[in-house]
């Protein structure tokens, strides 16, 4: 059965069989939105395939997570979204014959390979926008299900047969691409507004399977969820003057529609609309936005391609895959990975409430996060800015602050910004975000960040338009430096 990337098809079930044979499976993972979801993935493709296995998450797979992986007494240990790049410290264990590594991720790997290791980079293949972890624990997925002679793949039509949990299932676990693109979106794969490269062949096969549905729909977050006057207030990503950030002038736009935008006394939420009604909204955007002196590239950003869950209710974060991606985010970022993976495996109740409750609290900390950077403002360098939230924002948000916080009054979108957070007594969180502009001119914050940290004695990696490190306190002077020189030459 051909996979979705076939680059990659010999690889996924060369990692497929090697798990077929083993006894039992220690399954690690990431803990944000992309290793919540190829945790997911993995969980229940090896639980189809009846291989016993349990999971666990790690905020960062630095030396002593490892350590404390080496010291379980799993001989077979699959790492999703994260592993390739620790393949230096993983290969001591491995070496060691603690035990044997099975990696599906798809960050810029160490300089050291393993026998059963997945990664789009090692075919070609760009892992910052062409395929996510959870992408490439879905090609795994496919993998595991053509090779297992346990796996609900004996109903030879590939069709839906009996989940062991007792949900719906497709024998070559192609419903696990809506996950897929969850994780995809969650790890602003959505380049330009839709996914590119090798996600669209997992999108493909969504839509096929019954699980996702595309097309083109307006670029706004929160279509399921927020009422329509919220909805346009809060969609910021293209300023319209008179609309965006403006309660007063959003409830304007709106009245001045002949359409019917409540029922039974409450707004409606553009998932409530009809394709007429959705229609009408558009136009009457564009014209203001066009009316507004807003430029032509920034109006075409207005529309993009809509990633929706075809199982999910509608008017629910589960339904968008964006919300979903959000909702995810808002369990791991608060140490509640359990939360957001019981949610991927079809948790409707406790789990979710949860969820939504961490939700709330996330958006709030988000909210206050900015207001204190765009307030305080950030320090330029010659090709950097920086700022130290010190312990004023929690480490695990604040690279998605920085990100947000970009393009706010006195905060830049022509430099990468750098944030730092205090991790502990001895070490700072930091996390840099840039631009798919810069990046088309050259900027890789995953080397940044990585040749930096490892200069003042840390570490750190990811992907070129985000990535992040861990250094020692004392050294966030010199880290600066080195941050700056490397995106000036990166940028000459």
């Amino acid at each position: 059965m051909a996979g979705p990337v076939p680059e990659l098809e010999d690889r996924a079930r060369e990692c497929a069989e090697r798990l077929c044979a083993a006894d039992r499976v220690l399954l690690a993972s990431h803990i944000d939105a992309d290793g919540l979801t190829s945790a997911a993935i993995a969980a229940q493709a090896l639980e189809r395939a009846a291989i016993p296995f349990e999971t666990v998450f790690e905020k960062q797979l630095d030396e002593d997570a490892i350590a404390a992986i080496a010291a379980t007494d799993y001989d077979t240990v699959l790492f999703t979204d994260f592993g390739s790049g620790q393949l230096d410290v993983i290969g001591k264990y491995e070496d060691a014959g603690d035990f044997t590594p099975i990696i599906a991720d798809h960050h810029q790997p160490a300089d050291r390979d393993t026998e059963y290791h997945l990664n789009p980079l090692l075919v070609g293949i760009n892992g910052a926008s062409e395929l996510s972890g959870a992408g490439a624990s879905y090609v795994l997925a496919r993998a595991l299900a053509d090779v297992s002679d346990s796996s609900p793949a004996a109903a030879t039509d590939g069709g839906a047969v009996a989940d062991p949990a007792g949900t719906t299932a497709r024998a070559d676990n192609r419903d696990l691409a809506a996950l897929a693109v969850v994780g995809a979106v969650g790890d602003m794969q959505a380049a330009g507004g839709e996914l590119h490269g090798a996600n669209e062949a997992i999108v493909a096969e969504g839509v096929e399977a019954g699980v996702l549905e595309t097309g083109k729909d307006l670029a706004l977050y929160g279509k399921q969820t927020r009422p329509l006057p919220k909805l346009l207030e809060y969609a910021t990503d293209v300023h319209i003057p008179g609309v965006s950030n403006d309660t007063n002038g959003a409830l304007r736009f709106l009245d001045g529609l002949d359409l019917e935008l409540k029922r039974d006394g409450e707004w409606r939420r553009w998932a409530d609309l009809s394709g007429e009604e959705k229609q009408t909204v558009a136009s009457a955007l564009v014209r203001k936005a066009v009316s507004s002196g807003v430029p032509a590239a920034k109006i075409d950003e207005l529309v993009g391609t809509a990633y929706v869950l075809s199982e999910e209710p509608v008017g629910t974060e589960l339904r968008d895959a964006s919300e979903f991606s959000t909702l995810l985010n808002a369990t791991a970022r608060y140490e509640r990975a359990d939360v957001g993976l019981g949610v991927c495996l079809g948790n409707r109740d406790g789990a979710l409430e949860r969820a939504r409750q961490l939700l709330a609290d996330h958006r709030r900390n988000l909210s206050n996060g900015i207001d204190l950077v765009t307030r305080e403002g950030t320090t330029e360098e010659a090709h950097v800015q920086w700022f130290d939230a010190g312990d004023e924002i929690r480490e695990t948000i604040v690279g998605i602050v920085a990100g947000m916080a970009m393009g706010n009054q006195g905060i830049s979108r022509s430099k990468p910004i750098i944030a730092f957070a205090a991790k502990n007594d001895d070490e700072l969180k930091v996390s840099a975000r840039g631009t798919h502009s810069l990046v088309r001119q050259g900027l890789d914050l995953s080397v940044v960040m990585g040749e930096a940290s490892r200069a003042v004695g840390g570490d750190g990696g990811g992907h070129d338009v985000a990535a992040g490190a861990t250094i020692p306190s004392e050294q966030k002077g010199g880290f600066v430096k080195h941050a700056d020189e490397l995106v000036g030459e990166q940028l000459s």
